[in-house]
């Protein structure tokens, strides 16, 4: 009797676990936006413990930050909003499997989730997003909706993972989605360009 709850008990976790892995790479559907006349920059995951703190290599990061400030004072010359997105792991399950799997890195609460020195006090508007889709809480749909913002430039990190996903549910609400790909990094670059060829064929412009 008591191995039987044991075992229900070992279940119901796996299961939870399970629902929140599913939430962390799930792509949100979103309703779909009408004619919007602006375009945003959206800087994604561009924080400390990510940044300064992760697995890409410092050419690699340089070259891109010197494309990223590029991007940012472009996009202010023409008057577009710059939207920064930041992870916070705080959603229960997803907070476990960031301790359990990610070394607790951006869990909310801990050091490292404010943006990186190298862009800190630049983006207009910073959110916090729950999972890889920035989407997924809603405020980024209400904030672009309130900016009139139909066509969004991507940047940051990491093109496998946030950006894909963001990109993703950004083209379900009907988007137009430009990667500006000099300032955006993946761990995997092998893995960075085969998403770069779904992002692709999903309807993204890549630059």
């Amino acid at each position: 009797m008591i191995a039987a709850g044991l075992a229900l008990v070992a279940l119901a976790a796996l299961l939870w676990l399970a629902n929140g892995i599913r939430r962390i790479g799930a792509v949100s559907q979103g309703r779909p936006i009408g004619p919007r006349q602006n375009t945003a920059l959206v800087l994604v995951d561009l924080q400390t413990v990510f940044w300064d703190d992760g697995p890409y290599a410092p050419a690699a990061r340089l070259e891109a930050e010197t494309a990223i400030r590029a991007e940012i004072a472009a996009a202010k010359a023409a008057g577009w909003p710059v939207i920064a997105v930041r992870q916070e792991w705080s959603i229960p399950s997803t907070r476990v499997l960031a301790r359990l799997t990610m070394g607790g890195r951006a869990v909310a609460g801990t050091a490292g989730t404010e943006l990186a020195p190298a862009f800190a006090g630049l983006p207009d508007h910073v959110l916090v997003k729950r999972v890889q889709d920035a989407f997924e809480t809603g405020a980024l749909d209400r904030l672009l909706d309130s900016l009139d913002v139909g066509r969004l430039r991507i940047v940051g990190l990491d093109a496998a993972y946030c950006v894909a996903k963001t990109a993703l549910a950004a083209r379900r609400r009907g988007y137009a989605v430009e990667i500006a790909t000099r300032g955006t990094l993946a761990a995997d670059p092998a893995a960075g360009r085969a998403m770069f060829d779904r992002l692709a064929a999903s309807g993204c412009t890549l630059d």
